[in-house]
């Protein structure tokens, strides 16, 4: 009956939406590099030692812990407290595990046990009882006070050692990182206490589901404290994300805001992060081993060799985090890097005049040194190049001053070169360095190892070469393309009219080789100037090698950098680069930044079709079939319009001191705005999508109904019509009681399933009086004209007498069934506070702060008496009118202030479910 109300042209419509939305879905959720990530493994036991905390703490956070990591021996010697480390403490996120801590715990342990123990790391981890703070911010400042103690707590462990800590390291894993934040925006809380903070999978920017009200507010408050106070703010910040692989947290929600005055924090993907190269998911992001290992590095060389403390110099603190995360010179961390090297010993010196040189060293006995004169090359070229494949960390090249054929000292440029999984690789701009009369390349004496170092002198024009992107809505019908056909080493690909979140592209690269005897590897590597959010992709040539262009982060309006695949080839191969636009990965796009979005396009379909049902009530006596008035109502132009009117209309002072006069929130379509996330036409999309959800959904509960209708006729006894449409049943004061006293004694969430329960109950066996009268009527259809004839003689009768006809019962049915959509939406976005209720049940009976209490106590009385309500008895009423007018404004309400900020919705449900009750009434 449900699909008879729509067009064939309709449902062919829904069926496209489901299938572009699969699309979108598939590339947020699989459309990403295969895990590279090693595992990491413990080669002890790991044992968890349980901290003692005081007893007043213990009783005021009864479900909170804190655990020292240990293996092996180490675990043993360090039962007996106190501690003589350097204490970091890790933050588990949402539903996260205190043993998370355990991998890059082990791998601490390892590297101290190679230096003999001279320094070594405690790692300490909260357990906060692995809770959903990602969907229910109630707790999040109580986690705040306990880290706070806990951190007073470790530090006493150390009392009356030499080298005592007096502050901790904290590793903060997705809500945990934030939770570390916010520490500073507690009252009493000493910013010394914290001498360094790295940040896993962190959504620092905004919640990526905002559920209710106190995550929000948390947020705000975080966030405005490091804006206001970021020149007092003296703490060094690493945030790393884990790229595409991470669909539970997107990459740009990670981005700590660039301040000007807070220059001691860094934002970076993981796939960018040098040695580690790979992206990561939520989860594999605590144990991947190649980022657990860089951080244990960096780790390491943060020691001060005085205090046996993490450094207190933020400039050092600094430098080691762009060494080891941004960009690491295949070479081990120094301080102060000598400068100037000496090049001395017995050796052979070389000199190299040509343009581009190729050796191969192999079991080579003496030293070399290569020089290439540069005053000849500088008048024909503007920049050299240079790489080898030992990677090594030694320096190996250097620069001459007014040298001959020989210098005794040279300029160490080895720090200036980049690591890459295969190379390191140097390339410099000739007159940067006007002083240098030679270019000195270094081979060392090795045995039994083959390596191969290359140089080559280039004109900058002829290894830049532009490649616009494909319009947006090519479609991947058009591509662009470019041919490397010189035999050069280095190529920058310069992608025009790249920098925009909604734009996404696919690149084939394709090598063809000429006389390959061994393999030949190229690196290509994608390189966004903006952020750090690098990637690259290793390929054996000659190959045919696809590469996925898209951005976690807009382009800032005043940058004026192009977005660069950065090609390191051979030169025995030619290269062919196409670009072209992917469908799927711009919906993919639309999905990982907008999805989260969808509930509020769903809810705002459904209010429309609700006040197109009511108003056909209204002016027919009639309520028609949900689908149909979906197909009728639903339209984008009734809401989005509005929308932009009032983005518009904000940018006048006059309008918006209205605005603030009447205290009106922020427009969500602003919020967006500054954070560079609007797309063209996102809105559209997602209206389109959301009117196919509330289709589809409005299919699956009516089908709902109609089973559960069957089973009930199964077990029980065919029921018939109402005899008396009464309003207020007997029990139903008594009900609605009992619910409200449940929303305030436990948790609203969990009130409000019970009431949503009672109402399907409801509808559900009038859908089985319906279809036992209809039964009846087809068995004996004589007996069902006397019944119709004595329901219209009882229609005469007094109004609390009123009989149910079969076609008001099917009225009836339709109306709930819209009503049943609405309320399945609330409950959903609900549910958060009721699991995560469940969940600490045995620490608290009643949930506090609620986020649902207040919508329960109104959504309860409301619910119990639309229940009793049948359309037959609300058709005279003198507010159906108004009411059926109402859904509209609101449907633009739950777009304009709920898109980004879920937790208004049912707001916005509520108002007509409210009025549709007072019909009743009026």
């Amino acid at each position: 009956m449900f699909l008879h109300s729509v067009n064939l042209w309709n449902l062919a419509f829904y069926a496209l939406m489901v299938f572009m939305a699969t699309l979108g879905l598939w590339d947020v959720f699989f459309g990403f590099e295969e895990n590279k990530c090693s595992m990491s493994y413990m080669f002890e036991y790991p044992e968890y030692q349980k901290i003692e905390l005081p007893k007043k703490l213990a009783k005021r956070y009864p479900a909170y812990e804190l655990y020292l990591y240990g293996e092996g021996s180490y675990a043993e010697e360090h039962k007996s407290l106190p501690l003589t480390g350097i204490p970091v403490l890790f933050l588990p996120g949402n539903a996260g595990s205190y043993k998370q801590v355990r991998s890059i715990g082990s791998i601490a342990l390892r590297k101290a046990e190679d230096i003999d123990f001279k320094y070594h790391f405690d790692f300490f981890s909260v357990n906060f009882n692995e809770e959903l703070v990602a969907l229910y911010g109630g707790s999040l400042q109580k986690q705040t006070k306990f880290v706070h103690e806990c951190i007073k707590t470790i530090l006493k462990l150390y009392k009356g050692q030499e080298f005592a800590p007096k502050s901790v390291a904290i590793i903060g894993h997705s809500m945990g990182g934030l939770v570390a934040r916010a520490l500073l925006t507690l009252k009493n809380f000493k910013q010394d206490l914290i001498n360094l903070l790295i940040t896993q999978a962190t959504p620092h920017v905004a919640p990526v589901m905002p559920l209710d009200r106190f995550i929000t507010d948390f947020y705000m408050t975080v966030n405005n404290y490091w804006i206001l106070n970021a020149r007092h703010i003296n703490l060094t910040t690493l945030s790393v994300a884990g790229g595409f692989r991470d669909y539970q947290v997107r990459s740009g929600l990670t981005f700590l805001p660039k301040l000007s005055h807070h220059t001691s924090a860094l934002s970076v993907v993981s796939s960018a992060v040098p040695k580690t190269w790979v992206s990561t998911d939520h989860l594999s992001i605590v144990w991947c081993k190649q980022l657990q290992l860089t951080t244990i590095r960096a780790f390491f060389d943060l020691i001060d060799a005085d205090t046996k403390q993490i450094t207190q110099n933020p400039k050092k603190k600094l430098s080691v985090l762009n060494h080891h995360f941004i960009r690491h010179p295949a070479k081990h961390f120094e301080e102060n890097p000598a400068i100037i090297s000496d090049l001395t010993g017995t050796s052979m010196w070389v000199p190299v005049k040509v343009s581009k040189w190729t050796y191969v060293a192999y079991n080579e006995s003496d030293k070399i040194y290569f020089t290439f004169p540069l005053a000849n090359h500088r008048k024909i070229y503007t920049h050299v190049y240079c790489q080898s494949t030992m990677l090594d960390t030694n320096s190996w090249i250097f620069g001459c001053i007014n040298s001959t054929s020989m210098c005794r000292q040279g300029v160490d440029l080895s720090w200036k070169a980049e690591l890459l999984p295969t190379i390191k690789s140097l390339t410099l701009r000739l007159q940067d360095y006007p002083s240098l009369s030679h270019l000195v390349v270094y081979v060392p004496s090795i045995h039994g190892s083959k390596f191969v170092v290359d140089c080559e002198f280039f004109k900058k024009e002829t290894r830049s070469i532009q490649l616009p992107v494909t319009h947006l809505f090519s479609f991947g019908l058009s591509s662009r393309k470019v041919i490397l056909n010189t035999s050069g080493l280095f190529y920058n690909i310069e992608l025009l009219n790249f920098g925009q979140i909604y734009q996404a592209f696919k690149i084939n690269v394709v090598s063809k080789c000429s006389s390959v005897k061994e393999e030949i590897t190229s690196i290509y590597k994608l390189h966004i100037p903006w952020s750090y959010e690098d990637s690259l992709t290793i390929a054996q040539a000659p190959s045919s090698t696809e590469i996925s262009l898209k951005l976690h982060i807009a382009q800032p309006e005043n940058d004026s950098h192009v977005a660069l695949l950065k090609m390191y080839t051979s030169s025995d191969c030619q290269y062919e680069v196409t670009v072209k636009t992917s469908f799927s990965q711009i919906l993919g796009q639309v999905v990982r930044f907008h999805g989260g979005a969808l509930p509020a396009y769903v809810i705002s379909s459904i209010l429309l079709a609700y006040g197109g049902q009511l108003y056909s009530l209204f002016s027919t006596g009639h309520c028609l079939e949900y689908a149909a008035m979906l197909d009728k109502e639903a339209k984008p132009y009734k809401v989005d319009p509005f929308v932009i009117m009032i983005k518009f209309l904000l940018g006048y002072k006059w309008f918006k001191e209205l605005w603030d006069v009447l205290l009106l929130p922020e427009l969500d379509a602003i919020v967006l705005t500054s954070q560079s996330m609007c797309f063209p036409l996102v809105s559209l999309i997602l209206f389109l999508f959301g009117t196919c959800t509330a289709y589809w959904g409005g299919l699956l509960s009516s089908t709902s109904v109609r089973l559960l209708s069957s089973l009930w006729l199964a077990l029980k006894r065919p029921s018939e019509l109402p005899k008396d449409i009464k309003m207020i049943s007997a029990d139903l004061p008594f009900l609605t009681v009992v619910l409200i006293i449940v929303s305030w004694t436990t948790c609203g969430a969990f009130a409000i399933l019970l009431t949503y329960l009672y109402y399907v109950f409801k509808i559900v066996h009038l859908q089985a009086s319906l279809t036992s009268y209809k039964n009846s009527q087809t068995v004996n259809p004589k007996h069902s004209r006397r019944s119709e004839k004595k329901c219209s003689q009882h229609k005469d009768s007094a109004a609390h007498h009123r009989r149910l006809s079969a076609g008001d019962a099917e009225d009836s049915i339709r109306m709930h069934s819209t009503v049943i959509n609405l309320l399945t939406w609330v409950v959903l976005l609900s549910m958060p506070s009721l699991i995560y209720w469940l969940k600490n049940l045995r620490y608290y009976f009643k949930l506090n702060p609620d986020p649902c209490k207040p919508l329960a106590f109104i959504l309860i009385p409301t619910m119990a008496i639309l229940g009793n309500t049948y359309t037959v008895s609300i058709k005279s009423s003198k507010l159906l009118k108004t009411t059926s007018q109402f859904p509209l404004p609101l449907a633009v309400g739950v777009i304009a202030f709920g898109s980004a900020h879920l937790y208004r919705v049912p707001c916005f449900v509520f108002i007509p479910l409210l009025l549709h009750a007072l019909c009743n009434f009026m």
